[in-house]
């Protein structure tokens, strides 16, 4: 593979970030700072819960969790570290995820891993005759900084798996029926649900504007939870993927990649206000797939966890999507060349429509040398799950 990074068009790219950059100004300054006093307040709250050793679960999902033979008061002790598989939830109806007040503190978000999705050289070059060729690696830039003012829907995906705590990046997505309003986050299916051999990943949370600052390590040694995550964390009180993924879906994509994405509907720490609200900016999602197709540039943005990164930092790709067809029976997915590696997993890809920056897919798989990233075309699958987000959870 060619290793000098492709020509771009520059004023479409440009275009690009202007655009994601105007979606951060719907909050005033003082609106920020009442949220992130309010968010602080909340962290204290939930650290002295912690301390107390008090798990709270709610009684509907206490009711859930016995539905599903799950002892409550065990759960509340510690046995959601527990990985049975016969009592792994993996149909869509399972999705459970009572929140653990204190859990997600700023060391055990720096220590999360990424759930890497790479496919082998051979399944990369599997040419069915729509894929276009591989195109040439884009070095990832880092995202200028305050976050919240020039990337303010991005940010990062925690959750719990077997091999212990991961990060994705996700994206706050408007609700069509609660304008300015929304609790909505756009991710990848492998980042909420295993796929074909396992079922949904615990304690999903999404923070956004994680390291608002882009701190090193270093400088995050001694970070205050406000610094980490100035929005604070949003728990996920419902998630859905596409029944492929969830049927389909493997440790390197499989035939759930082409199908590889999610919406979270999350809650607030504290209040009332929303997410949209709070972080001052959601995206519209565009399902246009043959139109998106013909985007003259798209950008990726994420969270790369992976060496040479450490997931501390927010980074983007721009480059002109090209296709990839994995078999002749799946959709071709979107294919860009970025230099990103597994944390970026999850992040938007986005495009400019008619002067408005517009969600289009998110990263899902990628090869071994980090050389491109491959995201699923939204077409009706994914819109009719997303409207079904909106009617039956947006509003709680």
């Amino acid at each position: 593979m060619i290793s000098s990074p492709r020509r771009r068009a520059r004023l479409a790219a440009a275009g690009l970030v202007a655009a994601l950059a105007l979606t951060a100004t719907a909050c005033g300054s003082d609106d920020k700072k009442d949220d992130k006093a309010d968010a602080a307040a909340s962290r204290a709250a939930k650290d002295k819960g912690s301390a107390d050793g008090r798990v709270e679960i709610p009684g509907d999902i206490a009711d859930q969790l016995k539905k599903h033979g799950i002892d409550v008061d065990d759960w509340k002790n510690g046995a959601w570290k527990n990985w049975d598989k016969d009592k792994w939830l993996g149909d869509a109806k399972d999705f459970v995820n009572p929140v653990i007040d204190g859990l997600w503190k700023p060391e055990r978000m720096k220590s999360a891993k990424d759930p890497d999705k790479t496919i082998s050289a051979k399944d990369a070059a599997a040419d069915q005759g729509v894929s276009d060729p591989a195109p040439e690696p884009v070095d990832a830039k880092a995202e200028k900084t305050p976050y919240h003012e020039n990337a303010a829907p991005v940010g990062k995906v925690f959750f719990d798996s077997p091999e212990g705590s991961m990060v994705c990046s996700g994206t706050v997505v408007t609700d069509p029926r609660h304008p300015g309003k929304s609790n909505l986050v756009w991710t990848a299916g492998h980042c909420v649900h295993a796929g074909g051999s396992g079922g949904w990943y615990r304690n999903i949370a999404f923070v956004p504007a994680f390291n608002d600052l882009g701190k090193s390590e270093s400088q995050l040694s001694d970070a205050a939870s406000s610094e980490i995550a100035p929005y604070g964390q949003w728990w996920a009180d419902w998630a859905s993927t596409s029944n492929e993924w969830i049927e389909g879906g493997s440790e390197t994509g499989g035939a759930g990649a082409a199908y590889d994405y999610a919406i979270l509907h999350v809650k607030p720490e504290r209040g009332t206000k929303s997410l949209e609200e709070t972080v001052g900016a959601a995206l519209d999602v565009d399902f246009s797939t043959p139109e998106a197709a013909k985007a003259g540039t798209m950008g990726a943005w994420g969270y790369p966890a992976a060496p040479p990164y450490n997931g501390l930092i927010m980074y983007k790709c721009l480059d002109r999507p090209g296709r990839l067809s994995l078999s002749p029976s799946l959709p071709t997915m979107y294919r860009i060349g970025c230099t990103m590696t597994g944390g970026s997993s999850g992040g938007g890809w986005f495009r400019v429509v008619d002067g408005k920056t517009r969600l289009v897919s998110n990263t899902s798989i990628g090869p071994t040398d980090n050389t491109w990233l491959a995201g699923p075309q939204l077409g009706a699958g994914a819109e009719q799950l997303y409207n079904m987000m909106s009617k039956e959870y947006g509003g709680k």
